[in-house]
């Protein structure tokens, strides 16, 4: 059986308030081995790591990410940086502990504050240097900004979270031992860009990502409830497959193991998992 890591996915969202034990229960029954949570805000540093050991129990490659993400910097105040370097150190004991994040820039919504968000992006990325950790990237409208603020930081690699930049930025990443991650939006047939870099690009640098509940895959966008979930990610496989002409198995596990060379911690999780001998 194929490895199938869900590379980002918002386990804590309010969105699976109501039946998030059966959405686990779904994703795992689909074949989703793991998942990646990553935090949004400082102050959630408790409550994903609690849900992250929870999902574990049925998808045991699943681990988490600590992080201020840029949507959420309007909120945050200086404290929480102390808060997450706290949180942090004592992550690092916990081995589903595997990097910082959802850290980036967002230039697409108009009410952000550049100045604001790019001072928690920069505190954060000081934070990744400091533990040698990877980083999961938000990076929407606002690709060359992250690049400039990488180039001059030694930060050991990551993944750019729902890329859809140029394939020259793409290229930049790659060479900054970033891997690209693609979801709902390259099962779009008009998305034509996502769909272009998903055939072209290296395959050893695109991950695997649902982002649920957001960024739902073409066949749940006509739904009422067009809510996303880790249980598609499969499905979504099968349209990265096709795009690339290869098997699914063999994509899921391209895929996976990208993820694992980018963040050395969930490699050394999977190491200590029965799963990783199959």
């Amino acid at each position: 059986m194929a490895l199938c890591l869900d590379t980002h996915c918002h386990l804590d969202a309010d969105e699976f308030g109501l039946d998030r034990d059966a959405m686990i229960a779904r994703a795992a029954q689909s074949g989703v081995s793991g998942i990646l949570l990553p935090a949004v805000r400082a102050k959630d540093h408790l409550s994903v790591k609690n849900l992250t050991h929870q999902a574990a129990q049925l998808m045991p490659a699943s681990c988490y990410t600590l992080g201020i993400h840029p949507i959420f910097t309007p909120e945050a105040k200086e404290a929480d940086l102390e808060l997450l370097r706290h949180a942090v150190i004592e992550a690092l004991d916990d081995p589903r502990f595997v990097g910082i994040g959802e850290i980036g820039l967002d230039y697409f919504l108009p009410d952000l504050d550049a100045n604001h968000q790019s001072f928690f992006f920069e505190k954060q990325l000081d934070l990744a240097e400091e533990f040698n950790l990877p980083v999961i990237l938000h990076v929407r409208r606002s690709q060359d900004a992250i690049l400039k603020a990488l180039r001059s930081r030694k930060i050991i690699g990551g993944i750019a979270h729902a890329f859809n930049g140029s394939f020259q930025q793409a290229e930049h990443f790659i060479k900054l031992n970033f891997v690209m991650g693609f979801g709902g939006a390259m099962t779009f047939p008009r998305a034509l860009q996502i769909r272009r870099l998903a055939k072209d690009l290296p395959f050893e640098s695109i991950v695997l990502e649902t982002d649920a509940p957001d960024i739902p895959p073409a066949w749940l966008a006509k739904q009422i409830s067009h809510r996303n979930e880790p249980a598609e990610l499969p499905q979504i496989s099968s349209v990265l497959a096709e795009i690339r002409s290869t098997s699914i198995g063999q994509t899921q596990t391209i895929c996976a193991n990208n993820a694992l060379r980018v963040i050395p911690r969930w490699a050394t999780l999977l190491a200590q998992l029965p799963l990783s001998k199959d």
